[in-house]
């Protein structure tokens, strides 16, 4: 029988760049954004805080921007400071790569693993689904997914006894599955 895990965010990441004020390297989002208009060009940025200091830094998301290459409901959400839009943008490739920022999922995510049954079978066979983008090893869900410490998982992947079509020990932000073997 086949068993679904979900890892799920539970915040927002934090950003990783440079202040400019205290030299933090971490900021978190405001959730609020900024939209100038310059007749019929439009700039958009993100808002994000600085956790040492407070200081605001902008993280670009439109630059000079024709409005009307604009989908209207992408320029309603940044006008009404859409908290969806925020999470959506944090993990857009581009976006993180125009601004050279990365982000840190420390604490911002958990794992569903929907109970605790699977743990008493011989063989368990999960697959593990992504809410989000949130790099992560699968080692580490594993472990606590299996209730086992991260070396005993790194055993078991070492003798065979947890087998994937993955690297187990990699950082993955897609959906993957397993079979592990007691």
């Amino acid at each position: 029988m086949l068993t679904t895990w979900v890892v799920m965010p539970t915040c927002l990441p934090l950003v990783l760049r440079r202040c400019h004020t205290c030299a933090s390297e971490r900021f978190r989002a405001s959730g609020k954004f900024r939209v100038n208009a310059h007749h019929k060009l439009i700039d958009a940025w993100l808002l994000v805080l600085c956790t040492g200091c407070g200081e605001t830094a902008k993280l670009t998301l439109l630059e000079r921007a024709n409005v009307r290459s604009v989908r209207p409901d992408l320029l309603d959400r940044l006008h009404a400071n859409d908290p969806g839009l925020t999470a959506e943008l944090l993990q857009d490739p581009v976006v993180r790569h125009r601004n050279r920022i990365a982000l840190d999922w420390g604490g911002a995510w958990r794992l569903d693993t929907g109970g605790s049954d699977h743990l008493d079978r011989e063989v368990i066979d999960v697959s593990v689904r992504f809410a989000a983008r949130i790099p992560v090893r699968p080692v580490r869900l594993i472990a606590e997914g299996c209730g086992l410490p991260r070396a005993e998982v790194e055993r078991l992947v070492t003798e065979g006894k947890v087998v994937s079509a993955v690297r187990l020990n990699s950082r993955l932000s897609g959906d993957f599955t397993f079979t592990l073997k007691r």
